[in-house]
């Protein structure tokens, strides 16, 4: 099939950043473009060949959309899996397909899954509703401390609490939910997997991930990660068992946990271009985005390695602003070298809500991360 300059369109459900920066990859390829989104302002509307308004969990607006496109990929995992699994039935390629979508967007299917397949990960248990797993703290089945997860629509922290008090408890959301035992962990890890229905698969380099205490959200991502080789090399043979046995197709992303003992834990996946990789646009010789495109296609894929080290910051919302956005002392970071802003098109900022993100590439990793301490520090995310 010829995608280039052609009658082929790709259809993208979510008109997020991942799907602006998507974008920037197929305009490069001159490869036509539907996106379906619910927000009339999502940032992905002017750079897509046609935009339409409408409801990602809509069983009819995910159908309807996907009739009309010759492959379906996501930016975004809660879109209706149902309609999905109807397309591919009538000969639409959904890349991801819907039974493995299905298996993502439920962290207990996840674990489930994982726990099925052998793939290293934490202890839990899944509880249908808070009464649930009170009872279990109650019975002593559940020790505190633990990680509490809501099963669905979590994103960027939210879903995800530490529970050590029954006053945390007391806080959680009344949902379907799992109770994760915490792991000591020395590192949080991520590695981007690509596969092509070909079956050719490549891996990233491991990346380090800090976070941010409160928000519960990635503040660096660290590429190379700094660990020992012979862990790195676990990390990316993990993620590979963990996207054969979800038989993906694009691009997975595996977060996971380095453990005291050098263990590594699988802690979730998505199956998308992924924050972990956002590095990857400067740093890389293929960017995660041309990446997933290549392997949704079905072409040769890129080279994963790295030309430079890069850091990743994201641009935040500041606590107590809300508003029109206003990026404080942006041309202050723009001097530094080594240093690409990526504005992503929200026009109202709120407390932690991701507004973008800052590349720091440098031949020297220690620099890089320097550098963007000192980028952290300058640049205000605040509203007028």
């Amino acid at each position: 099939m010829n995608y280039f300059s052609s009658d082929f369109t790709l259809g993208i459900l979510g008109g997020g950043q991942l799907g602006k920066m998507l974008l920037s990859e197929t305009r490069k390829y001159d490869i036509k473009t539907h996106v379906l989104d619910s927000s009339a302002d999502a940032p992905s509307r002017l750079a897509c060949n046609e935009f339409f308004q409408g409801d990602l969990n809509d069983y009819e607006a995910v159908y309807k959309f996907g009739k009309n496109v010759d492959v379906l990929t996501i930016e975004i995992e809660n879109v209706n899996v149902d309609a999905l699994e109807q397309l591919e039935k009538e000969g639409i390629k959904v890349y991801p397909s819907a039974e493995s979508l299905r298996i993502i967007q439920n962290k207990g299917f996840q674990k489930k899954f994982y726990k099925k397949n052998n793939i290293p990960t934490a202890s839990f248990e899944t509880f249908a509703s808070k009464e649930e797993l009170n009872q279990a703290v109650t019975e002593g089945k559940v020790q505190f401390p633990f990680v509490w997860k809501s099963t669905r629509f979590g994103y960027d922290g939210n879903g995800v609490k530490v529970v050590r008090t029954t006053e945390d408890l007391a806080n959680i959301a009344d949902t379907e939910c799992i109770a994760e035992v915490m792991i000591p962990f020395k590192n949080e890890l991520a590695v981007i997997v690509a596969r092509n229905p070909k079956g050719e698969i490549k891996t990233y380099p491991v990346v380090e991930m800090e976070f941010h205490p409160e928000a519960n959200q990635v503040e660096y991502v660290i590429c190379p990660a700094r660990i020992a080789n012979e862990v790195a090399e676990k990390a990316r043979k993990v993620a590979l068992q963990v996207a054969d046995a979800l038989k993906i197709t694009g691009l997975l992303a595996v977060e996971m946990f380095q453990t005291q003992d050098d263990e590594i834990l699988v802690n979730e996946v998505a199956p998308r271009p992924h924050n972990s990789g956002h590095y990857s646009i400067e740093a890389s010789y293929t960017s995660q985005f041309e990446q997933h495109l290549r392997a949704i296609l079905n072409l040769p894929l890129g080279r994963t390695d790295s030309k430079v080290a890069g850091v990743m910051v994201n641009l935040v919302g500041a606590e107590g602003y809300k508003g029109n956005v206003v990026y404080k002392n942006i041309e202050k970071i723009m001097a530094m070298d080594g240093v690409t802003p990526h504005i992503y098109g929200k026009r109202e900022t709120r407390p932690f809500r991701k507004m973008g993100h800052v590349t720091i590439i440098d031949e020297n990793i220690s620099k890089a991360r320097e550098t963007a301490q000192k980028v952290k520090e300058t640049i205000l995310v605040i509203s007028k």
